[in-house]
């Protein structure tokens, strides 16, 4: 699909899945991020096991309030001498540990290995607001985050007194030589009030 399309600005991954074969998703994860789009996930429901891995390839990543992700050790059926069970465990370290360094790519110095492998060892649900802290998501759909917040409120703060500025410099002003001034009808009574006087 994506060489059919050809060049591309940006792709968008809509992920709900549970997982699946380790293999076909590290191939799915490379084949993005050699393509360069920009790239937005957004996890609709699930995003778990190498799914997840999937979705570090987005530059950014936007959850839904009620979504997860699921986030584990990388695991496989083995069978054979114990020789063959010690190589296949041996093997799997190295699978599990290539595809999770996914997770710390994306989190930068949000995640560290310890925390990441705690959270692996313990098969762990995130939400929406964990995902975000942990540098696994950069935004929960249609909530601001509080910087983000904080900014925009500052904006229309900033914009409202501007507004208020504007409205009272538009007012005409009367010169100042002008405040005494009297009107047409003032100067006539006065006029004749004078006239009066004098008879």
């Amino acid at each position: 699909m994506l060489e059919s399309a050809g060049d591309l600005d940006a792709i968008n991954l809509y992920i709900n899945s549970y997982g699946g074969e380790v293999k076909e998703g590290l191939g799915i994860y490379n084949l993005l991020k050699r393509n360069k789009a920009y790239k937005t996930a957004y996890i609709d429901g699930f995003a778990c096991s190498i799914a997840s891995v999937i979705v570090m390839a987005a530059d950014k990543v936007i959850m839904g309030t009620n979504a997860l992700m699921m986030i584990h050790h990388a695991s496989m059926v083995a069978w054979g001498t114990s020789d063959e069970l010690r190589k296949a465990a041996t093997d799997l370290d190295v699978i599990d540990k290539a595809s999770c360094s996914s997770y710390l790519e994306k989190a930068g110095a949000k995640l560290t290995e310890g925390t990441l492998n705690q959270l692996l060892d313990n098969q762990t649900w995130l939400d929406a607001q964990d995902c975000v802290k942990y540098g696994l998501a950069d935004e929960i759909a249609g909530k601001m985050d509080p910087a983000t917040e904080e900014a925009t409120q500052r904006l229309e703060n900033a914009k409202q007194s501007m507004m208020a500025i504007l409205r009272q410099n538009a007012l005409p002003k009367v010169p100042e030589k002008f405040n005494t001034q009297k009107t047409n009808a003032e100067r006539l009574m006065a006029a004749f009030a004078k006239k009066k006087g004098e008879r």
